[in-house]
Order: structure tokens, then sequence, then C-alpha cells
């Protein structure tokens, strides 16, 4: 059974080297299945890769995740996942080599991560961002995006639920 709440108010702004501009961010929605405890004792380390298909960009991303579950957040260029991040409860973390682009983002929230099987293995909750965020580096300056996953007070993000048969794995 999948019980979907939006995590209504999350910030997502993005910081030139040059200037601020702020937009949307943050949800979730749950879903169960057991772990095996070897799984457990392999829960990653907080800002770890666990897919890059891009390199040499300059865009910065950055991730705060205020909630209580580990999360990984995934970027989608076109059709192409590009890169992965876990990102520990109560955490930060960053990629500082986003390639040009715009991006859609995913991300998963829960408990128990398995790496071989690359998803959370209880109470799993998959959301998107309905806005894209977009990469670019000129010769003075690069884009510098900041996800908080967590509500905030003034947040206007809009996230949709993903079915976990369509989460980018």
């Amino acid at each position: 059974m999948i019980l979907l709440r939006p995590l209504a108010g999350a910030i997502l702004a993005s910081v030139l080297l040059t200037g601020y501009a702020a937009g949307p961010a943050a949800a979730s929605a749950p879903d169960s299945v057991a772990a095996a405890p070897a799984e457990a004792a392999a829960r990653p380390g907080n800002g770890t890769i666990l897919y890059d298909g891009i390199s040499g960009g300059q865009g910065t991303l950055k991730i705060k995740n205020g909630t209580r579950q580990d999360a990984v957040v995934t970027l989608v260029r076109g059709r192409s996942k590009a890169i992965s991040l876990y990102v520990r409860a109560k955490s930060s973390a960053s990629v500082n080599a986003v390639a040009d682009g715009t991006y859609r983002i995913y991300f998963t929230t829960g408990y128990k991560f398995s790496t071989s099987k690359g998803r959370f293995t209880q109470n799993a909750v998959y959301q998107r961002f309905d806005d894209r965020l977009r990469f670019t580096t000129t010769s003075t300056n690069s884009t510098i995006w900041t996800l908080t996953l967590n509500p905030v007070i003034g947040g206007n993000a809009r996230t949709s639920s993903v079915d976990p048969k369509d989460f980018p794995s």
C-alpha cells in the first residue's frame, strides 16, 4: 500500500557565482520491503556517489537532508541517469562536477539501503521535483543549486510521487 504525503514547503535554490535566484523543492510517499541483515550493515557513507555518468562539469549541487531518513538524489538528463548521491539523515552533501545541461531531479528516502538492489528496503518513498534544474557555465560563472529535502518555512517547491518501477535506478 502506498500512502502519499507531500512535504510542502522545502526549498530549491539556484546560485550563480555572481548572484542568487530562488525557486521550488521537496515531498514523499512510503512503501516497505524486508531487508537482509547483511545489507543493512552496508549503509553508504554520507556524500557517496552511487552512480556517475557525467564528468567534467563545473556546476555544483548541494543537498540538505533534514529528514529522519537517508536519501538518494538522482539527476537525469534527457532519458539518461547522470548521477546519484547518497545523503544520510540530518546531513548535507555536494556534487561539484555537474556538467552543463537541464536535469530532472528524483529522490527517494527510506531506511536500510541495499547496495546490491540500489534502493531502500524499508519505508521507501519515491518523488521527483516538478521543476527541472539547469546548469550553465561561462568563463566567469557556474551554477550552484541547493536542494532542501525537508519542509521549510516559505518553501514553494512542488514534487510528484513516482512509481517505484519508474524511479531511475
